[in-house]
């Protein structure tokens, strides 16, 4: 079977495995950025006291999942929706708020445009200028919103990956409070995706947007809380607003061991601070290899992961294809819209898989000289 040529997502170790004859193990997986220090040890002890809840059907209101989240983020549990990652909350969206035009700041996660396809809509996109390390263009994001109006046609929905993927950038909370307010003004819908915002809590907006008018903020247990294999996600939004989101989502779609495990992540807040420090730490030395290695260019991030340029007359598919023979995955970003043929993304991971990626990117990019 031929590769895979286009790769939006990360974290396929089982295509990888299948096509290159490896067992999932002996993939490392630089595409898709999960915490490094894994899953709580209090996760582990949860579904291990849990296994006689696999004979009953999931809580299909996620009860107890819904006021541990209320109780971390001092607010009311009816302000809370969860879904099977928040994956499947963007794919309600678009019906459950009738939000006919998206405007999409790229680059960035595609599944935004993708719901706003399946669901009948249209997304329109504003780009970060590369020049300005593709910071949120706050002050043309306010504009647009004021006029109601991108590339000459009608929006009433933006989207903001706050911090962004795959850019790694974050603005301030004073800054997306100029969003939400303009929203407001304009009866706009603002879904701001704070799926990494647990790396850097000082910009995000919970939970002070939980009241905000017609604002969602998305939240996922995926990445710093390391469960993509159990898939949680959940959105905070006033309780009108969460009513219509919940009447989208289908039935029992979060898991028992999903809750469970969640539950049992969010109240372990030692592991949240090393986690924390860990990565402050590793994401600095990290950067400084990527930084010397010869006419790479990378960009500063806020996240568990850095977009980075290969140098000119490297190709990012190339590079992404020649590390995944050696069973190292990283983000082919050149056919995301509004990155350059050379991007790629790549997690940071623990220090000994760092090294390694760093070593099989030196050898590659020696031998292309």
């Amino acid at each position: 079977m031929p590769p895979l040529k286009t790769r939006l997502h990360g974290g396929d170790i089982y295509g990888a495995a299948r096509e290159l004859n490896r067992d999932p193990d002996e993939i490392l997986d630089f595409s898709a950025s999960i915490n490094p220090l894994g899953p709580s040890s209090h996760v582990w002890k949860a579904i291990t006291a849990s296994r006689h809840l696999l004979s009953h059907y999931p809580d299909p209101h996620c009860w107890d999942l819904r006021q541990a989240l209320a109780t971390f983020w001092c607010t009311d549990p009816e302000q809370i929706a969860v879904g099977n990652g928040s994956t499947e909350l963007i794919d309600v969206l678009p019906r459950a708020l009738g939000i006919h035009r998206l405007l999409v700041v790229q680059p960035t996660f595609s599944e935004y445009a993708a719901a706003m396809r399946r669901a009948g809509g249209q997304a329109t996109s504003l780009y970060a200028d590369r020049s300005d390390q593709y910071a949120i263009p706050i002050d043309r994001l306010c504009r647009v919103m004021e006029t109601g109006r991108s590339e000459g046609r009608s929006i009433n929905g933006i989207v903001l990956c706050h911090p962004n993927s795959p850019t790694g950038q974050a603005c301030s909370g004073d800054d997306v409070a100029r969003l939400a307010a303009a929203a407001r003004r304009r009866g706009f819908w603002l879904v701001i995706d704070e799926a990494f915002a647990d790396y850097c809590p000082e910009r995000s907006v919970l939970p002070h947007a939980a009241s905000w008018p017609h604002v969602v903020v998305l939240r996922s247990m995926t990445k710093f809380y390391a469960l993509p294999g159990l898939r949680v996600g959940y959105a905070v939004a006033t309780p009108t607003v969460v009513r219509r989101l919940r009447r989208q989502l289908p039935p029992w779609s979060v898991s028992v061991m999903g809750q469970v495990a969640a539950v049992a992540a969010l109240n372990d807040a030692s592991h949240a601070r090393q986690s924390l420090r860990f990565m402050a730490q590793e994401r600095e030395r990290f950067k400084m290899l990527l930084a010397a290695l010869p006419g790479c260019l990378v960009l500063p991030t806020h996240t568990n992961y850095f977009l980075m340029e290969l140098p000119r007359g490297r190709h990012a598919r190339e590079m992404t294809e020649q590390l995944r023979n050696e069973g190292l995955l990283v983000r082919d970003c050149s056919s995301v819209p509004g990155c350059n043929a050379r991007s790629i993304r790549l997690a940071v991971r623990s220090q000994q898989e760092n090294n390694r990626l760093i070593q099989a990117l030196s050898n590659l990019l020696h031998d292309g000289v």
